[in-house]
């Protein structure tokens, strides 16, 4: 429950006014439509080259934006020495730049900011006619493009900023290492796994801030703010079906499509599970006070009692929250038979699942294999990755993220998340370093949620927004101690 009481504390400091040294410049006075600071208009320019860079996952050139990123690092004031790129492959690198701190003695750990600069693949032809995901586009208060919100918007911040703050001639306490990385939407050649395996001392750090939080919009208000830390496991499971196959003409019981198909659908129908853990406990808790009545009564229900039917049946009734509740798995490609006169010999299936930290693919696989019961259907493990603990909110962390939250927007809920999907954060997390997706990018995620998908975006607002929120948390948190 030391998440839940710190939560309320610092929900408590929130709703008092928290923090009134920039009090005077509210998010209002941040953005104004049309009337760009310099250092906005220089971070839409960062954004605007990043997005146009393919660096899909599968066919695109990381590497040409790493150099790219490289460049700017340089322009802003960053010693050569200090900027790093590299990777495994000629299109797999990734640049890692360090803003000198003070030093001396008893200086911490550096403060480290993660952002990815890969994406997942996307086609014009599945956007919208008047959009391409790789042309920067600006339209109806949005930004479009590929990696506008997952993840080139945190990237360009980050760059954008470091030209701000030599600008002003700030020198932090500790270093700032800014890592942008190559294939983190599931490539094979991880950039944070690559960088700790090779040359962990460049990304050695007490603290990552990182992707997978952020602030939440409902009918375009803000409210409240999200800190990631925690995050679901990937597992992808194979449904496999075999046998001897023979002409159409002769059909079989057997049929290897027709045992897939009759698989799958046990598995479409499969529900794990309902399991709370410290942080998902604390994010029902607190957004059971923001929810309409019949959801928010239904939320604390369950909190008190996770086996509660009813509160269940209400509750999972949003796509987003049964993903937070249990794991999850669904089927995700499919591939199958030989020629269109043949019985099929070989029919097989991926299955996504998405695991609650505390449960394993191993225990997932055999539920699946029970769900199915049908031997004919081998049910193998793909590829999996390990468990990982969630950071505890750091009272340094969160005080900040607080604070800043309330200058900027005011008073209003700070809740831990557990994302849904993975982010690089993991590996951290695994050394036993603190991890938080944080951003200050408000969304609503009823028509926002486009990341991986259709004419992705960012609001306008919310980016330069954004933008000011890691700006004041960097120098927050590189200038006092971050207590563990």
């Amino acid at each position: 429950m030391r998440h839940v009481r710190l939560l309320a504390a610092l929900m408590a400091a929130s709703l008092t006014g928290a923090g009134t040294a920039l009090a005077a410049q509210p998010a209002s006075a941040v953005f104004k439509a049309g009337q760009l600071t310099p250092h906005q208009q220089l971070a839409r320019e960062i954004y605007k080259e990043l997005v146009e860079i393919n660096t899909g996952v599968e066919t695109g050139n990381i590497t040409t934006a790493a150099r790219a990123m490289a460049a700017r690092f340089k322009a802003a004031g960053v010693p050569e020495a200090d900027i790093f790129v590299g990777g495994p492959q000629p299109a797999k690198h990734n640049v890692v730049a360090r803003i000198r701190g003070k030093g001396g003695a008893g200086t911490p750990k550096p403060l480290l900011l993660l952002a990815h600069i890969d994406v997942v693949e996307a086609l014009k032809a599945d956007w919208s006619p008047d959009l391409d995901p790789f042309v920067f586009t600006e339209k109806d208060g949005y930004y479009y493009g590929r990696g506008t919100a997952d993840d080139k918007a945190m990237a360009s911040i980050f760059v954008a900023n470091v030209f701000r703050m030599k600008q002003e001639g700030f020198v932090p306490d500790r270093d700032i290492i800014i890592a942008l990385t190559a294939d983190e939407e599931s490539g094979p050649f991880n950039g944070v796994d690559w960088l700790l395996k090779n040359h962990r001392a460049l990304v050695d750090a007490a603290v990552v801030i990182n992707e997978g939080g952020g602030g939440t919009l409902r009918n375009g208000t803000p409210l409240f703010n999200g800190v990631q830390a925690a995050e679901k496991i990937t597992t992808n499971i194979t449904l496999r079906v075999t046998n001897a196959g023979g002409h159409s003409s002769v059909p079989r019981r057997d049929n290897a499509i027709t045992s897939l198909a009759d698989a799958l659908a046990k598995v479409g129908r499969h529900q794990f599970t309902v399991k709370l853990n410290e942080v998902t406990r604390a994010f029902f808790t607190e957004t059971a006070k923001l929810e309409t009545p019949a959801m928010g009564k239904a939320m604390a229900a369950l909190v008190a009692n996770p086996a509660d039917v009813a509160a269940i049946a209400t509750v999972t009734a949003d796509p987003r929250y049964n993903a937070m509740l249990r794991t999850t798995c669904v089927a995700t490609e499919l591939k199958g038979g030989h020629a269109t006169n043949a019985l099929p010999q070989l029919a097989e299936a991926n299955v996504n699942c998405r695991i609650l930290p505390s449960e394993t693919a191993t225990e997932v696989r055999d539920a699946l294999a029970v769900t199915i019961g049908d031997t004919t259907v081998q049910v193998l493990i793909r590829s999996q990755r390990p468990s990982t603990p969630a950071s505890a909110l750091l009272p340094d962390v969160m005080q900040h993220v607080t604070r800043i939250t309330a200058e900027l927007w005011g008073a209003m809920p700070i809740i831990p998340t557990m994302s849904t999907g993975a982010t690089d954060s993991r590996f951290f997390r695994a050394l036993g370093v603190p991890a938080f997706g944080v951003s200050g990018l408000f969304s609503d995620p009823t028509v926002d949620a486009r990341a991986h998908g259709r004419d992705e975006r960012m609001a306008v607002k919310s980016y330069y927004e954004g933008q000011e929120f890691l700006y004041r948390l960097t120098k927050a948190l590189s200038t006092t101690p971050v207590r563990q």
